[in-house]
């Protein structure tokens, strides 16, 4: 990743998350904005990518920090997809569970129906939902 994007560690405000589901055409089903900021800021982990001040990508862990982790809300701006911005936020976030996630804790990935699946042995696929077992170490995401 280059180009200017800054990655860091920090959950989108509300505005920013708003902005991005808009932008890639997820809907919010109605959930009303205190409940997305409180799951915002529930997260256990939370990166945005950052360009001229601007929030064009984000990704989170949510769960019980205990034996669930799941990966959530990965988004990518529509202009600034196929840069390698999905796959810098992926790879942030599988660090945190590398880092955090226990042997044998479930972590799983909640994915739009467009998502493209990642495939690995360790892992199986339930329409958009993806699980696969915490291990010692992680590989890196790659496309």
């Amino acid at each position: 990743m280059s180009e200017g994007y800054v990655l860091v560690e920090r959950s989108p405000t509300l505005e920013e998350y708003q902005r991005l589901c808009r932008a890639v055409g997820w809907e919010e089903g109605g959930i009303e904005p205190n409940r997305i900021e409180i799951g915002l800021a529930n997260s256990l982990f939370s990166v945005c990518v950052i360009l001229e001040n601007k929030v064009i990508g984000c990704g989170r862990i949510i769960g019980d920090g205990g034996i669930y982790f799941y990966i959530q809300d990965i988004i990518v701006s529509p202009e600034f997809q196929r840069k390698g911005i999905g796959r810098r936020i992926m790879n942030a976030l599988m660090e945190y569970l590398a880092a955090h996630a226990p042997d044998g804790a479930f972590i799983g990935l909640m994915a739009a129906q467009n998502y493209r699946k990642e495939r690995r042995s360790n892992s199986q696929d339930v329409g958009n939902f993806g699980v696969f077992q915490a291990r010692a170490t992680f590989t890196r995401y790659q496309t």
